[in-house]
């Protein structure tokens, strides 16, 4: 049974990566990520079945020199569908699958590590705030230089000022002491400045174009701030 088991797992994962496409990811000593057309396999077979639009695909290169990405852009633009399927890239490559992606070229990674959502858990009278903060707090402690960290519109469930200073506090903690691979995706514009003190961070933003009256997400990830 269990080898019944491993060979139906495997065949699902071949059969996906003929199918769909998938590169054999490569793994290096050195610290990176290096993910050329990466695609979210999810949202990509969805858009597939309903007949939608193709998926934009994106890069994602993080290294010794550049470890955390800054990522700014309208709410649907894609950030955390970007920031996701890097993830998920990681995860499949970890276990021994192809991945969904052009290229994919890996160093050293223990743990993925995210905050992600919304949501309370009133039960156990944990509130949105505090699951965010007890979120953080465990991510702040585990993580590791060899980690990669998804940190998804941190601060959002307080007020303003109190979650931008709780957003560039993590941020910047990250960045300095645990300087694990990071995506940080925020809607606070003002830390779009930490690039210019953190030499290891880099602003990304997810494109948008105007068309008449109506805004066209073009779901692209380019340099910069939004």
């Amino acid at each position: 049974a269990r080898a019944l088991a491993a060979l139906d797992a495997l065949a699902a994962l071949a059969e996906r990566a003929a199918t769909l496409g998938w590169c054999q990811p490569r793994f290096v000593p050195q610290p990176c990520i290096d993910i050329a057309q990466g695609r979210h396999p999810v949202v990509q077979a969805r858009l597939m079945e309903t007949g939608g639009p193709d998926f934009i695909a994106n890069d994602c290169r993080l290294d010794a020199r550049t470890r955390m990405l800054v990522i700014t852009g309208p709410n649907m633009g894609g950030k955390s569908t970007y920031m996701r399927q890097v993830a998920l890239i990681v995860l499949l490559a970890s276990m021994g699958s192809h991945v969904p992606a052009d290229s994919c070229t890996l160093g050293p990674i223990d743990a993925i590590h995210t905050r992600i959502g919304a949501a309370d858990d009133l039960v156990n009278a944990q509130s949105t705030f505090m699951l965010e903060m007890t979120e953080a707090a465990a991510i702040v402690h585990a993580a590791t230089p060899h980690s990669l960290v998804l940190m998804d519109e941190i601060g959002r469930g307080t007020s303003t000022f109190d979650g931008l200073a709780l957003a560039s506090g993590i941020a910047t903690h990250l960045h300095d002491k645990t300087r694990a691979f990071t995506l940080f995706a925020t809607h606070y514009f003002e830390l779009t400045e930490l690039p210019a003190k953190a030499r290891h961070a880099v602003n990304m933003h997810v494109s948008a174009a105007e068309s008449g009256a109506d805004i066209v997400f073009l779901h692209e990830i380019q340099p910069g701030p939004a």
